[in-house]
């Protein structure tokens, strides 16, 4: 049962985002994000959500509307996972401007948005503190 409920959050979660597995970073990883949310939100999901077309923000939609009913953990954890969920998103559309410097340093014959990314965070001379924080809050290193 534990499992089958873990399953389903985690299906809900990524369902909800619309997301993909990354690398792990100072933001919270998705993997973590989906364990986190089936710990502390999977009974209200599946109370609150069961036969819900998952995704277009319609699992947070429903537990919201059920805010008074929800258990406040998994509010508390709803609101923590999605604020730490956009910062990643945030870091990484915003990783190639925050680093352009250190690309053009570092990077500069390198072609590709993946091959420019994988230079970056190989290059260990990379200390402007700004880029080294997108990219660690991106998820990729």
């Amino acid at each position: 049962m534990i499992e089958r409920a873990g399953i389903f959050a985690g299906a809900a979660l990524a369902a909800f985002l619309g997301l993909t597995a990354v690398g792990r970073a100072d933001t919270i990883s998705y993997a973590d994000a989906v364990t986190v949310l089936a710990k502390d939100c999977g009974a209200d999901i599946k109370k609150f959500c069961n036969g819900e077309n998952l995704g277009n923000g319609r699992i947070q939609a429903r537990l919201e509307k059920n805010a008074s009913k929800v258990a406040p953990t998994c509010t508390s954890t709803l609101g923590s996972v999605t604020t730490s969920i956009d910062q990643r998103q945030q870091a990484q559309a915003s990783v190639f401007k925050v680093c352009q410097h250190d690309i053009s340093q570092f990077c500069n014959s390198v072609k590709g948005d993946g091959n420019i990314l994988s230079c970056l965070v190989e290059a260990r001379r990379v200390d402007d503190k700004a880029c080294n924080q997108a990219i660690t809050d991106a998820g990729w290193r």
